[in-house]
């Protein structure tokens, strides 16, 4: 097919690979198992290309079926012919199809329709020409039907010129050009008082480049004239759109007869403007949002990769003033062993009873780590853990609250733990979210976990595609543990879903635990390619085949062994010992079977075995005498974590209600264009107060400048 072509080229990889993953493709392959298993056919095309494949093919498929729709429109008005069925062909996107059909388009009768009906089009084409001694000659003979005088008859003529002008192909690309690069979007504010008014006085006057505005003040603007307060201009400047037309239209020079100029005018102004600067201002839109899409994606895949505190026991509080703290006591495995309240702070202020409470809990439950809740009273909290005395070594760590709240009252948490209240559920959620986060997080809504940018202003089926996309990527890439996996973490691997990680758990309750992955084929509904797709995404620990414990698929099993017992060893020593592993060579038959690709692929995946690629989670601190923003003084150095990232900056919780702003000016001695060049969610840092507002709650930060002073 003709679009295979241009996906290759577009994308630079080879046909050969391309059309092997179209193939995988269509045949319910997901991204992931292509990405992981199929690098032989695919000669090792990454996910993200993948993806991209996904996403060309997805637009050319339903370009075709358009053309397919206007041939047959064309067919039916006996108007095509080879030419315009070739020309059609070789059309590459949606917009210059829609231009080349707009002049068969069926519409409403037009004025200009109407004139064409009464003979006017020979009149018309003598404007076109620029012949107007001739039309002033012939005008009379125009007076028919409907126009009752030559004025009325040229109106109608003009009528036609426009129109014909409108449909142009060529000028509508060359001006849809002109109004991508030269557009520029003004703002004023309408007359009339608004309650939103101050929230928007950035842009009450504002002029800027459409190419060049950054999105998220893009997306302000755009939300400022839904809610009333702006009112928006869109386009190039007037002059350079119609000197380009006269440029385009006329046969030679710029310069037009004086009726053709009208003609050009009257067709910018009523049909061309309106429609391209419609187009422009939707494609700029669409560019804001996928920028803002592709920064919560990137953010939540971070927070999502978040180190686990792996094998630990937790109390995990969800602090509070007047309604107290909720404690809870988990195992290792997230299990709830325990719960209740203290009452630590005003009105209460039971202090003492609280950190007795808090260490006898401690010693009775083996704690290893406390989570606190990073929200109203955390920073209370966590100063009346640092005054308890342990007799064992406890690490004490903040950690984010943000969804906790929506997972507490939502089915998943009712169904989790339909005997407590959402209280406790909140308090669990915090304290598994230390332990896993990947595992807790995936149990609420990507849009509640608070690191997105503008999401309100965003088309919420985009942002969710995307979201949900990312989840799959960041759970298939590191994998799970089939004899542990809750089912809300089994729904996203690769061939898997609701129901089927429903009917895995189901199995693992009625059966007990899997002992090998050939056990999933007795899960129900669970058929042949879902096996195929999910297995080696799937791990079994302590299982009957140690290879079950890596991210191998199955299918290569036997080859593994082959290798394995080329260089004397078993296949426990191709995963336990690394550094041979990377050496280990490959015997001839194997590459000359399998290629050199699939081998690869096959070590990589021995050499990551045993290793959680999120590392660990580590402690931090904030600085004690911060309690109130009154305490923060501008040139002050204060440790802090990233707590969001956007295109503008980067949000640093510093242990206030309020989060610092390092504008992205602030953050590296070099120009970077994105945040996330140098920095990470929940990465701790250490940064310099430059001003603080206290009437707006604003805090200024700098990263570069405690760099350039250490």
């Amino acid at each position: 097919m003709i679009y295979f072509d241009w996906i290759a080229e577009e994308l630079n990889i080879s046909y050969s690979s391309l059309k092997a993953c179209v193939q995988l493709l269509d045949e319910g392959s997901t991204l992931a198992f292509i990405a992981r298993y199929r690098k032989s056919q695919t000669s090792g095309l990454k996910e993200e290309q993948v993806e991209k494949i996904e996403e060309r093919l997805a637009y050319y498929r339903k370009l075709e079926k358009r053309k397919e729709s206007i041939l047959k429109s064309l067919e039916d008005q006996k108007v095509l012919d080879p030419i315009k069925r070739a020309a059609i062909e070789k059309i590459r996107s949606t917009t210059e199809l829609e231009d080349y059909y707009l002049p068969f388009k069926p519409k409403r009768e037009t004025k200009a329709d109407v004139a064409l009906k009464h003979g006017l089009g020979r009149f018309a084409a003598l404007i076109m020409k620029q012949d107007e001694a001739s039309l002033d000659k012939l005008l009379p003979q125009a007076i028919r039907g409907p126009y009752a005088n030559e004025k009325e008859a040229l109106a109608a003529i003009m009528d036609i010129c426009a129109q014909w002008i409108n449909e142009n192909q060529f000028l509508r690309k060359r001006l849809r050009s002109l109004f991508l690069r030269e557009s520029l979007i003004e703002s004023q504010l309408k007359d009339g008082d608004h309650p939103q008014k101050d929230k928007y006085r950035d842009y009450h006057d504002y002029t800027g480049s459409l190419k060049r505005i950054p999105s998220h003040r893009l997306l302000a603007i755009l939300r400022a004239e839904e809610a009333g307060v702006l009112k928006l201009k869109l386009g190039p400047k007037s002059a350079d759109a119609l000197a380009l037309c006269a440029k385009t239209i006329c046969a030679s020079g710029t310069n037009a007869a004086p009726l053709l100029s009208k003609a050009i005018k009257q067709a910018y102004q009523k049909a061309l403007y309106p429609s391209l600067s419609k187009e422009a201002r939707k494609e700029a839109l669409e560019k804001a949002e996928n920028t803002a899409i592709q920064v919560f994606a990137t953010n939540l895949r971070q927070l999502l990769m978040a180190p686990p505190l792996r094998a630990k026991s937790v109390l995990a509080i969800d602090p509070g003033f007047k309604s107290g703290c909720k404690l809870v006591c988990l195992s290792p495995q997230g299990d709830l062993k325990h719960n209740e309240n203290i009452f630590p702070h005003p009105p209460q202020a039971e202090w003492s009873q609280a950190k007795r409470k808090i260490s006898q809990l401690v010693e009775a439950y083996k704690i290893d780590a406390i989570a606190i809740g990073n929200g109203t009273a955390g920073r209370e909290t966590e100063n009346l853990i640092n005054q308890c005395q342990f007799k064992r070594k406890v690490q004490v760590y903040s950690v984010s609250e943000a969804g906790a709240s929506v997972y507490s009252a939502s089915s998943v948490g009712r169904a989790e733990f339909p005997q407590y209240d959402v209280t406790v559920r909140g308090a669990v959620s915090i304290g598994r979210r230390l332990q896993d986060p990947l595992a807790e997080l995936v149990k609420i809504d990507p849009k509640s976990i608070g690191v997105g940018q503008y999401q309100h202003d965003l088309d919420p089926k985009k942002l969710d595609i995307q979201l949900e996309k990312t989840v799959v990527s960041v759970v298939n890439q590191i994998g799970v543990e089939l004899n542990q996996a809750s089912p809300h973490l089994l729904k996203y691997i690769s061939g898997l879903g609701p129901q089927l990680a429903e009917n895995i758990v189901q199995h693992r309750k009625e059966n007990g635990p899997f002992r090998n992955r050939k056990e999933l084929k007795h899960v129900k509904g669970l058929g042949p390619k879902a096996f195929e797709l999910s297995v080696g995404f799937l791990r079994i620990s302590d299982g009957e085949e140690i290879l079950d414990s890596s991210a191998l698929h199955p299918e290569t099993y036997d080859l593994v062994r082959q290798w394995a017992k080329y260089h004397k060893r078993n296949p426990k020593n191709l995963l336990e010992d690394k550094e041979f592993t990377s050496k280990m060579e490959a015997p001839a038959e194997l590459l000359a079977e399998y290629g050199s690709i699939h081998l690869e692929a096959i070590r990589d995946e021995l050499l990551k075995s045993g290793r959680d690629q999120r590392g660990l989670a580590r402690a931090f601190s904030f600085d004690p005498n911060l309690k109130k923003l009154e305490d923060l003084k501008e040139g002050m150095i204060v440790p802090g974590l990233v707590s969001n990232l956007t295109k503008f900056g980067a949000f640093v919780d510093i242990g206030l209600k309020q989060a610092g702003l390092i504008h992205i000016s602030e953050i590296a001695d070099r120009f970077i264009s994105d945040p996330a060049e140098e920095l990470k969610l929940q990465q701790p840092l250490r940064v310099k107060v430059l001003s603080v507002d206290l009437n707006r709650a604003r805090i200024q930060l700098s990263l570069k400048q405690v760099k350039n002073e250490s």
